[in-house]
C-alpha cells in the first residue's frame, strides 16, 4: 500500500499515484511494455487474482516486473511527507527519502526501540516498555538460548557421529585395499579354482549368519527409507558386515537398499501403499542395533517375485522396528 496523499504537504503529480489504491507510490514497480507503475505490494497482490495490467487489461505476470527509472524514484524523493506519528504528537515534516531515518529516531514513534532502564538492558518498544518484565524476559531469552544450544550439541553429536562412521568405513577400505596388494604381490600362491567355495558353502553361510539375527518385527511400515543416503548406508553396511554377513553378498544385499533396485510390489509409493497389508507375512531379520531389517529371498518364497528380490532386500526405517 501506498502513502496517503493527505499526508503530503507538496502538490503531486498524477504519474505518482498508483491506479491501485490511488496512493503515492511505495516501493513501486513498472510494467516494463506500458510503463504504468504501482505500489510493489499492490501489483503483487493483484497478480495473485489476474495476470493483467491494472490500467490497459494486457497480459503480466509477476516476473516481469522491473524497477522503476531514477527520475522518477528522484521526483518521489523530493516529496515532503508529515510524519506517521502525527496523532502522537509529531509536526514534522521531512523528504520522503528520509522518512525511515526520521521514524527510527522520532521521539514520538510509539514503536521506536528503547532501553530498558530496569536493569535488564534490553532493547523493547516504547510502547510495550510499561508492561515490560525484566525477569520473565530474561528468562525467556535464557530459555530461547538453552534450546539453540541443545540443538547445536545435538547437530554436533550427530555429526560426530557420522564422521566416526566414515573413519571405521575408511580403514576397512584400507585394510581392503591392503588385502590386494598382499594378493597381487609375486611371490603369493594363485587362487586355484578347486580352492574356490562351492555353492552349497554360500547357501551354509547365509543360514548360519542368519540364525545369529534376530527375528524382527516392523511396527511402522510407513517409517520406510526408500532412498537412504550415502552416509546412512555406509551406516547400515558396516552394521552387517559387523553382524558376520558373508562378504559374497554384501554389496548386492546394500544395492537393494534403494527403491531403484526394488521388485515392482514395493518400486513405487502407490504399490507399496496397496500392499502394505502384506508386509506382515515378510520373515524379517534386524541388523544388529540398527532401524533396519534384512528380508532373505529364501526365507521368503511365500512371497512370490513381486516381493521379493535375490539374495535379500535391506528395508531402512526411521523408527518402529521392534
Amino acid at each position: 500500500m501506498g502513502f496517503e496523499t493527505v499526508r503530503f504537504t507538496c502538490p503531486v503529480d498524477e504519474e505518482l499515484i498508483c491506479t491501485i489504491c490511488r496512493s503515492v507510490l511505495e516501493d513501486p514497480l513498472q510494467v516494463p511494455t506500458c510503463e504504468h507503475a504501482f505500489c510493489a505490494a499492490c501489483i503483487h497482490e493483484w497478480l495473485r487474482h489476474q495476470q493483467i495490467c491494472p490500467v490497459d487489461r494486457r497480459d503480466l505476470t509477476a516476473h516481469q516486473l522491473k524497477q522503476v527509472p531514477r527520475i522518477l524514484k528522484n521526483l518521489l524523493s523530493k516529496l515532503t511527507i508529515k510524519c506517521e506519528n502525527v496523532r502522537f504528537g509529531c509536526d514534522s515534516v521531512v523528504r520522503l527519502d528520509q522518512l525511515q531515518s526520521h521514524l527510527t529516531q522520532c521521539e514520538h514513534n510509539p514503536k521506536r526501540p528503547v532501553p530498558c532502564n530496569q536493569g535488564c538492558g534490553l532493547v523493547v518498544p516504547f510502547d510495550e516498555l510499561p508492561q515490560h518484565n525484566c525477569v520473565r524476559e530474561l528468562n525467556n531469552l535464557l530459555q530461547n538460548q538453552n534450546f539453540k544450544q541443545e540443538q547445536l550439541q545435538a547437530q554436533i553429536d550427530e555429526q560426530r557421529q557420522q564422521l566416526n562412521e566414515q573413519k571405521r568405513e575408511i580403514q576397512a577400505l584400507k585394510d581392503m585395499i591392503r588385502t590386494t596388494r598382499v594378493i597381487n604381490l609375486p611371490h603369493a600362491l594363485p587362487i586355484l579354482p578347486n580352492n574356490l567355495p562351492q555353492p552349497d558353502h554360500y547357501v551354509n553361510e547365509i543360514h548360519q549368519w542368519l540364525r545369529g539375527l534376530q527375528s524382527a518385527r516392523v511396527t511402522r511400515w510407513g517409517g520406510m527409507i526408500s532412498t537412504p543416503d550415502a552416509v546412512l548406508q555406509a551406516v547400515i553396511r558396516r552394521a552387517l558386515a559387523d553382524s558376520g554377513c558373508p562378504p559374497a553378498i554384501l554389496n548386492e544385499l546394500m544395492e537393494n537398499a534403494h527403491e531403484r533396485k526394488w521388485p515392482p510390489g514395493l518400486s513405487t509409493l502407490e504399490t507399496r501403499q496397496l500392499n502394505r497389508r502384506r508386509y506382515e507375512q515378510y520373515v524379517c531379520k534386524r541388523i544388529p542395533g540398527k532401524q533396519a531389517v534384512v528380508i532373505m529371498a529364501c526365507e521368503n518364497e511365500h512371497m512370490g517375485e513381486s516381493m521379493t528380490l535375490d539374495p535379500g532386500l535391506v528395508m531402512i526405517f526411521a523408527h518402529g522396528i521392534e
